[in-house]
């Protein structure tokens, strides 16, 4: 059986459309529930609008291209903030209700407090944009984790290799940010504060949908989650840009 036809009610309110057009590859995609972004929004206004809707939109073309991403959870986070303020976000999708508002670590080489450059290179030690489903839970050399798969071709598809995971760590931390201005950095991933990291991990975790935003001019043009089409060729237009981004 068809995913959206087992959550009904919610792949509707996520993508606004009946379930039989949901999985029509030549129509075109459709918008997000304006409703569903607004009651977000609402329950988080710190996240910019038209960051959270770019999300919905990559979340529902990403179901269009066949990837199984359970609709209960959504991530977002948004790389133009600095790092001394919340910038991770995780809704209920099924409740339209936040769960957490956090601080998240960027790359060594990604920038100071403020983000600038992004890779998919191995080595580079940058954050990767783009829409990521998250997969499987572990304990390693950062303890509890949660590996990522990037959806995005070029710009975070080399995640897993990489090991861009989400963990927890010491120095995304109050007491850091009064002494130096900024948190800690990572070699790339995306990491939140320790006391944090399990319930957040848990929450997430086994093929949720996870969107990093930047105001990265080559992102926003060549990504297909982004693109009017969902990438299939037909009259693709880049995503703009929120103001202020």
């Amino acid at each position: 059986m068809n995913r959206c036809h087992r959550v009904l009610p919610l792949c509707l309110v996520v993508a606004g459309i009946a379930p039989t057009y949901a999985v029509r590859a030549a129509s075109p995609p459709p918008a997000p529930s304006e409703r569903l972004v607004d009651a977000l929004h609402r329950a988080a206004p710190s996240l910019d609008r038209e960051v959270l809707s770019m999300a919905a939109r990559a979340m529902t073309c990403t179901i269009r291209r066949g990837e199984p991403v359970p609709m209960r959870r959504l991530s977002v986070i948004d790389y133009s903030l600095p790092s001394t303020q919340p910038r991770l976000w995780v809704f209920d999708l099924e409740r339209a209700r936040l769960l957490f508002e956090e601080r998240v670590a960027h790359g060594r080489n990604t920038g100071e407090n403020l983000a600038t450059r992004f890779s998919n290179a191995t080595g580079s030690y940058m954050s990767s944009l783009g829409a990521f489903v998250t997969q499987e839970a572990y304990s390693g050399s950062n303890g509890y984790s949660l590996r990522l798969q990037g959806l995005e071709p070029g710009f975070n598809d080399r995640a897993r290799e990489r090991a861009i995971v989400i963990h927890g760590a010491p120095y995304v931390s109050d007491a850091l940010v009064r002494m130096q201005g900024r948190l800690g950095r990572s070699l790339g991933c995306p990491a939140v504060g320790s006391a944090v990291a399990k319930p957040l991990i848990d929450s997430i975790r086994g093929g949720s949908f996870l969107f990093a935003y930047y105001p990265d001019p080559a992102w926003l043009k060549q990504s297909r989650l982004l693109s009017a089409d969902c990438g299939s060729g037909v009259a693709t237009h880049p995503a703009s840009i929120p103001p202020g981004g």
